[in-house]
């Protein structure tokens, strides 16, 4: 079997964004996806970030380049071109803010607004670890999702909780739609999966999907 090459070889490039209030956990879910680590004196992240890695889908590698935010979040700042030529979206919240959640709403809109309709999008609600602290429960947000016809997963950079099922299956998706040309414009939105909250496993395709090209926990 030769050696698998995951920054040159791809079959597809997907841009995914990750978009939420500051604070949330966005860049501990990108670092615990693309480089498994999670550092707990992260700070704001400040510039344009963005990291890749590849997983294989359907025998694709399937390369995503995955763009955080940048702090930006905090001044309503981010521009119309960090979201060019978006096909995904992970929408994050912070399950222990509940204003985290109550703002999903307004990034749903910012989204519209610069993203095709068709973007795949799935809500995360990060720090599920802090179990005590809750204070979004899982109903209010699987029925949210529901509403808006997009995935839901509950995820923790801290104890790398459902962090890999999140983006494995955000990707799966995206190459699903996209293998079937939906995500050009004018053809029927319809192709899209509707709201369903994901049971992490019992799903054809999503627990076999193969990581390639990063170290494991």
């Amino acid at each position: 079997m030769g050696a698998y090459r995951a920054d040159e070889d791809y079959d597809y490039l997907f841009k995914v964004v990750l978009i939420g209030d500051s604070g949330v956990g966005k860049s501990n879910l990108l670092s615990r996806f693309t480089k498994n680590e999670f550092c707990l004196e992260s700070k704001s992240t400040i510039g344009v970030e963005f990291a890749t890695r590849s997983i294989r889908v359907d025998d694709k590698i399937v390369k995503a380049q995955i763009w955080d935010t940048a702090g930006q979040e905090r001044y309503r700042a981010i521009t119309s071109a960090y979201y060019r030529g978006a096909v995904g979206a992970l929408l994050v919240y912070d399950v222990t803010r509940h204003v985290t959640f109550e703002n999903v709403e307004r990034w749903f809109k910012e989204l519209r607004d610069h993203t095709d309709a068709n973007i795949v999008v799935m809500v995360v609600g990060n720090k599920a670890d802090l179990r005590h602290l809750r204070a979004v429960s899982t109903e209010d947000a699987t029925t949210f999702a529901e509403r808006k016809k997009t995935f839901f997963m509950e995820t923790s950079a801290l104890e790398s909780m459902n962090v890999e099922n999140a983006f494995t299956e955000l990707l799966t998706q995206i190459y699903h739609v996209v293998s079937t040309k939906a995500l050009e414009i004018g053809d029927d939105p319809a192709a899209l999966p509707k709201g369903q909250t994901l049971n992490v496993g019992s799903r054809d395709g999503v627990s076999d999907v193969k990581q390639n090209g990063c170290c494991s926990a």
